[in-house]
């Protein structure tokens, strides 16, 4: 799941990388080719591209499918990609809510597999504006921990635009406003502060707190709905106590 839930620091790991490594370099291609389409081939100039491109290759995506891609995306070659952005909003076990981002090219096959994993995960599809009014749109950079200190992102980032800074694993996760992604991701690399991955995401405006069992009935929904191809990104508002992280961890 893409954002910044903490669930993901509690995932079966080594299942999840093995089994799905081929669909997530086939959604960070994809990501590739749309943002290469929509701002061109330039890294340079297209910091969308850019983080796209460190995305794929921090997921050890072959820099030649990375070059393809961006080709791909921008017309180079003659080839031509075509995607279509959809937003499907739904709930999950005890009324979670879901923000689901697909990117497609086919829109009948993309609905009914967000309501086939809905159904058979005890999920709901939402009427459209159900769910997103408790969603902001907002820059989300995830910052590596070695080495660097929280008074080192405050610093770097709350300068920049930076909203909020808040553990996220073993590191920290910065909030901005979307507009701001950029001037606060480059901020950080001028502090010399690596960053794990910066994106534009659906930030939950109130998180509610669940139990484990709630949580591991999400994770298999979840789970489900990133099986389809045409899925890129879940977000959801669910939040985990410490106590229910750690009884999670059990089950690993």
């Amino acid at each position: 799941m893409a954002g910044h839930s903490k669930w993901a620091t509690t995932k079966h790991k080594k299942a999840v990388i093995d089994s799905r490594r081929a669909k997530s370099w086939a959604k960070l291609i994809k990501n590739i080719e749309v943002a290469a389409k929509l701002g061109g081939a330039d890294l340079a100039g297209n910091p969308t591209l850019y983080d796209a491109v460190l995305k794929a290759k921090k997921t050890s995506v072959p820099k030649d499918n990375i070059d393809r891609a961006i080709k791909r995306g921008a017309g180079i070659g003659g080839e031509a990609v075509e995607y279509t952005s959809i937003m499907y909003e739904g709930y999950g076990p005890n009324g979670v809510a879901l923000m689901i981002e697909c990117l497609t090219d086919n829109k009948n096959r993309a609905a009914a597999e967000v309501r086939t994993a809905l159904s058979r995960n005890g999920g709901t599809l939402a009427d459209p504006g159900s769910v997103a009014y408790n969603f902001s749109r907002k820059g989300v950079v995830v910052v590596g921990g070695e080495g660097t200190t929280e008074d080192d992102v405050m610093m770097a980032a709350l300068e920049a635009g930076a909203e909020e800074i808040e553990a996220h694993g073993e590191g920290f996760q910065v909030i901005t406003e979307a507009t701001d992604l950029v001037p606060v991701r480059s901020a950080l690399v001028d502090a010399g502060i690596e960053y794990d991955s910066a994106d534009i995401e659906f930030v939950p405006n109130l998180k509610v707190e669940i139990d484990a069992d709630t949580a591991r009935k999400i994770f298999r929904l979840i789970d489900a709905l990133e099986d389809s191809e045409d899925v890129q990104n879940v977000f959801s508002n669910f939040d985990l106590t410490p106590e229910v992280q750690a009884e999670l961890e059990e089950d690993e």
